[in-house]
Formats: C-alpha cells, sequence, structure tokens
C-alpha cells in the first residue's frame, strides 16, 4: 500500500494541534507546574508548520515551506523550553528563537538564493535531529520513580525522531542529485512522516505522563507535610514511626525520639504578632533539617511542637543532637521588620531501649522529658531516663 505524503502531513498537523489542545487544558488545570504551556504552544507551532508546508496558500512555495520549516524549529524549542521549565522552573527563553533563526536563514538561502533541495532537507533535518536529541537528553537522568518512567518514554521518544531526522539526511545527502522532493513517494519520504506521527503520539502521551506523576507526587506531598514548615505532618510521622517500629522489633535496632517546643511562643505570638510567630517556627524547622541526619525524620506535632524520630540512635546520641541544636538555634538572631528577634527552645529525648519500641511510649516519655526542661528553666536538653542531669542546665 502506497502512503499518500500530503495526507499523512495533513493527519500529523492536526495531531499536533489536538496535542497543543488538550496540553493548553492541562497547563490551564496545572497552573502552578512550570513548562506544560511551553509544550502546547510548542505543539502548535509544530502543527502550523506542517500546514504551511502542505499548503502553499497562493504564495511562492520556497517562501512558505521556509516558514513552515520554521515553524517547526520553534516549536522542537518551545518543547525543550517546557522540559527545562518542568524540571527546574526556569528554562532559556532565546533558545526558540536561536534554532528557528538557524533553520530560517539555511531554509531561505537553499529555497531562494541559493535554490538546492537536497541540502536544504540535509540541513534542516540536522537542525531538527539535534533538537530533539536534546529534548532527549535532558530527560535521560536519574530520577526517583515513577517520574523516571515517564521521563525515559518520553526522553525515547524524542530519541526516536531525532534518530529519525538523522537517518533521513544521510539518505538525502546519498541520493542522486534530482531525485528528492518533499512530496515525491521515495521510500524516505512516508517513512519520515509515518515514524513522526507515530513519536508524536508518542511524545504528547508522555509529556501527559510526566505532569500526571508530577501532580500526584504534589498531592502526596501536600498530605504528608505541614504547609507552613515544610516538615512532615503528624500523620505521616506516625506512619513513618509504625514502620521503623517494626523494623526495630526485627533487628533489635534502637530508635529515639526527640520533642522540641519553642520557649515562651505565646508570647512571641502576642509581642510581634502571628505571621512573626509563623516565620520563627519557620527559621526554627529550616535548621533543624539543616542539623539532622539525612535518615531521620523532621515533623511539625502540632503548634509550636516538633518531633524528630532517630531511627539506630541511643538516648544520650540523641541528646548530643539536641543541645547542638538548642546552642545553634539560641545563637541565631532573627530581623523582622527592624526588630531583632532571639529564642530558645526546650527538648526532651526517649530511646527505645528504656522505654521499649511503642512510637506512643516514645512520644509520652520525651513529652514528658521535656516539660521538665521547661520546668527547670527552659533552654536545655532533658533525658528521659535521667531524672536530674546537670549537664543538661545552661548557665
Amino acid at each position: 500500500m502506497t502512503l499518500d505524503i500530503r495526507t499523512m502531513m495533513v493527519m500529523l498537523s492536526a495531531l499536533s494541534l489536538l496535542f497543543s489542545g488538550l496540553l493548553t487544558l492541562a497547563g490551564l488545570y496545572a497552573r502552578n507546574t512550570h513548562g506544560v504551556l511551553h509544550w502546547a504552544a510548542g505543539s502548535l507551532c509544530i502543527g502550523l508548520g506542517l500546514g504551511f508546508s502542505y499548503s502553499h496558500l497562493g504564495l511562492d512555495s520556497a517562501w512558505v515551506l521556509s516558514f513552515g520549516a520554521t515553524l517547526m524549529a520553534a516549536g522542537i524549542g518551545l518543547q525543550f523550553n517546557g522540559i527545562q521549565a518542568f524540571k527546574s522552573g526556569s528554562c532559556n527563553r532565546y533558545i526558540p528563537l536561536l534554532l528557528a533563526g538557524v533553520v530560517f536563514i539555511q531554509s531561505l538561502w537553499f529555497a531562494v538564493f541559493h535554490p538546492d533541495i537536497h541540502s536544504r532537507a540535509v540541513a534542516n533535518s540536522l537542525a531538527f535531529a539535534l533538537g530533539n536529541a536534546a529534548c532527549a537528553r535532558v530527560l535521560f537522568i536519574r530520577i526517583s520513580q515513577p517520574l523516571r518512567t515517564a521521563y525515559w518514554f518520553t526522553g525515547a521518544s524524542f530519541a526516536v525522531v531525532a534518530a529519525m531526522f538523522l537517518a533521513r539526511a544521510v539518505i538525502v545527502f546519498l541520493a542522486p542529485p534530482d531525485s528528492y522532493s518533499l512530496y515525491s513517494h521515495t521510500p524516505i519520504n512516508p517513512a519520515t512522516f509515518f515514524v513522526g506521527s507515530m513519536a508524536q503520539m508518542c511524545i504528547a502521551f508522555g509529556l501527559v505522563l510526566m505532569l500526571n506523576y508530577r501532580l500526584a507526587a504534589d498531592l502526596q506531598k501536600l498530605a504528608s507535610t505541614d504547609v507552613l514548615t515544610g516538615a512532615l505532618n503528624r500523620r505521616s510521622l506516625e506512619q513513618e514511626a509504625t514502620r521503623l517500629s517494626a523494623r526495630c522489633n526485627r533487628t533489635g535496632d534502637t530508635l529515639a525520639v526527640m520533642m522540641i517546643d519553642v520557649d515562651h511562643f505565646k508570647s512571641i505570638n502576642d509581642r510581634y504578632g502571628h505571621p512573626i510567630g509563623d516565620k520563627v517556627l519557620q527559621r526554627l524547622a529550616a535548621l533543624a533539617q539543616n542539623t539532622i541526619r539525612s535518615d531521620d525524620y523532621f515533623a511539625r506535632y502540632g503548634g509550636e511542637e516538633f518531633c524528630i524520630l532517630l531511627p539506630s540512635t541511643i538516648e544520650k546520641d540523641a541528646w548530643k543532637l539536641g543541645d547542638r541544636l538548642r546552642q545553634t538555634y539560641e545563637a541565631m538572631v532573627m530581623e523582622f521588620g527592624g526588630e531583632s528577634l532571639r529564642s530558645t527552645i526546650s527538648i526532651g529525648v526517649s530511646d527505645s531501649i528504656h522505654v521499649g519500641v511503642e512510637f506512643p511510649s516514645l512520644i509520652a516519655a520525651a513529652d514528658k522529658a521535656m516539660y521538665r526542661a521547661k520546668q527547670e528553666g527552659r533552654n536545655r536538653v532533658v533525658m528521659s531516663s535521667t531524672e536530674f542531669n546537670s549537664e543538661t542546665i545552661c548557665s
């Protein structure tokens, strides 16, 4: 069966325009996710570029084909920008202009000023191959599942398109003079548009899959973290504690808990206002997250109270970490609206050696030690196993 080139161009153009509409709707829904509207604009440019290449619109075909190729190059550049923005939130706005400019100049040169359809096809194919290869390259990265599957699937689709354009450039370059045109039925043309159609479908599917996994991850993060401080919320902490307690029961490993409370926090709110109080909690959370180990779990337990789960840790080591955190926080001067604010924290520590691995028991013991720290003058760390610990009293 012979595939009609013009029909395939129309179908590919229509697919790109439909994908553009789909991605636009997805981008409007996911307004906080960067890059989706870049993908929509890229698909729109590719669809319009193919449309211009199909219909001469009563104009000189060389100029129309050059404009169509330029739109397609801009579309590839926009897709690249979209991927960069999706990954990092920022992109280089000049990349689509640069790629489109290169394709426009070489298309115009080989179509108007120095007509050579072979050279134009080779040059544009190489530019398109480079653009798609760049898209594939930035997607083949190490990232956690399931987002890695979506990244690599989309990257493989871009890689297929890049390989297709590279093969097209080689075949046209090796073809006899005057044997190639855009609408000729040489094998490379139907193969190019067929593979291009399938790859465009896979790219659009992959981009939507990336967005879907990102939104799912964002929802999971919202469900598991405290909005104000970025720490784990109480529910997530309890889930992690249940898992760690079960592991300790199996392996005999230790588990320590640290309860942290901001001293005189009500006075801070009364004097400076609740917005400043929120910033104090944010500063403490940031400091704690920079102080703990990578495998510890930091959570906002409620109000001005925070909790840290410390796997494979005994009470004495947890006390040392807590005292380092206490001293660093005490030395920190917070500037708010021209006023300086200093604050302190009280910390209670418990471990599974003294109270068992059950999380409620660990929390209760650490909480009791924390309140004893407050009763003894605040700004100190108290271990639940020690009735009176002179080492924790600060002068």
